[in-house]
């Protein structure tokens, strides 16, 4: 699908939830637009600039947040997941699961600088430390074969490989307190593990029950707290001791959360085809104020901390052709799709 579809916009009615939410409920416009394009999807990411790079699966594309116009496309990138930022250098980093490879480009031009050999497979999730002006990406190596995960680190100015850390479990999401400590995510054991930025040893790990599978994960580093996205029942912990202070409800297939500092908001998206959008009050209480409504598969989110707006991607497909009598089961997750109708963008504003 060209590009030119980008002209196409839906304006979607403001979603509130008025029974659960109540006297909290904020409204929210929901903007959609069809980027167009080819591939799958993972991450949605927002660099300095307001730009939203949203990755399709062999390349990452970049996206005008207020027009959903195409603004660029980095190609070459297979399998790529998500995108990070380091404005102190200029560079921004994709990972790439199909070759285990990381694409370092300039911000000012999206034009390409090098591609790094992680070497470490499994690549995945990406994220910026500003505290040691390093990208770490998270890597799922060797976890189908009951291996643990690992972080690789990766000097933000030159592209260069700093080092690995074995991980106790497989990460997902990442988040830096900026004063050298990362909180990694370990999707397959319920935890979050701590990293020391600076040495790339490890600092232990907190259960976080009752959260199921944790993916997406903000920080508040005033307050100390730490929102992880679970499907269902995310967690709020504190930074400082571990604790879970707080549980909030929200959709099934959650693959990411944002935070929004200045406005205290947390937004987590659900595959069910809604965002829920808490805010955070005194004394560790979470209200619900909304959950626009997206589409079905809408998992991941990326958020303009500037602009307050919020991000999620999501292709569609019609059916599926009709294999021939007698063939074998379909292989894969979810077997064969059908033709792409359309690759929804969706911004969310208030």
């Amino acid at each position: 699908m060209s590009h030119t579809s980008a002209g196409l916009k839906l304006v979607m009615a403001a979603a509130t939830l008025a029974l659960p939410i109540g006297a909290h409920a904020q409204t929210f416009k929901v903007d959609k637009f069809n980027i167009g394009g080819e591939g799958g999807f993972d991450y949605v990411s927002v660099d300095p600039a307001g730009r939203v790079f949203v990755s399709r699966g062999t390349h990452m594309m970049v996206v005008d947040g207020m027009t959903g116009k195409v603004l660029g496309d980095i190609a070459n990138t297979p399998r790529v997941h998500g995108a990070a930022f380091s404005p102190k250098s200029g560079f921004g980093f994709t990972t790439n699961g199909g070759d285990s490879t990381v694409t370092m480009f300039a911000l000012k031009d999206l034009s390409i600088v090098r591609r790094i050999h992680a070497g470490i497979n499994g690549l995945d999730g990406i994220m910026f430390d500003d505290g040691t002006d390093r990208i770490f990406t998270s890597n799922h190596s060797g976890a189908t074969r009951g291996a643990t995960g690992t972080l690789t680190a990766i000097d933000a100015k030159t592209g260069e490989v700093i080092g690995n850390v074995p991980l106790a479990g497989v990460p997902e999401g990442a988040a830096s307190d900026g004063n050298g400590t990362l909180f990694v995510n370990l999707e397959d054991k319920n935890q979050i593990e701590m990293v020391d930025a600076r040495t790339l040893k490890s600092k232990g790990t907190w259960a976080i029950a009752p959260c199921d599978g944790p993916t997406g994960i903000g920080i508040d580093r005033k307050m100390h707290r730490l929102f992880v996205g679970c499907s269902k029942t995310s967690v709020v912990v504190d930074s400082k001791t571990g604790k879970v202070v707080a549980q909030i409800t929200n959709g099934d297939n959650v693959d990411a959360l944002s935070y929004d500092p200045d406005q205290q908001l947390i937004y987590i998206p659900s595959g069910e085809g809604k965002v829920t959008v808490v805010k955070a009050a005194s004394g560790d209480k979470y209200n619900v104020v909304a959950e626009p409504a997206t589409m079905r598969g809408a998992r991941t989110i990326g958020l303009d901390v500037k602009s307050h707006r919020a991000y999620v991607f999501t292709p569609e497909y019609g059916p599926a052709p009709t294999p021939p009598a007698g063939s074998p089961p379909p292989a894969g997750r979810g077997g064969p799709r059908g033709p792409l109708i359309g690759a929804w963008f969706f911004a969310m504003s208030h």
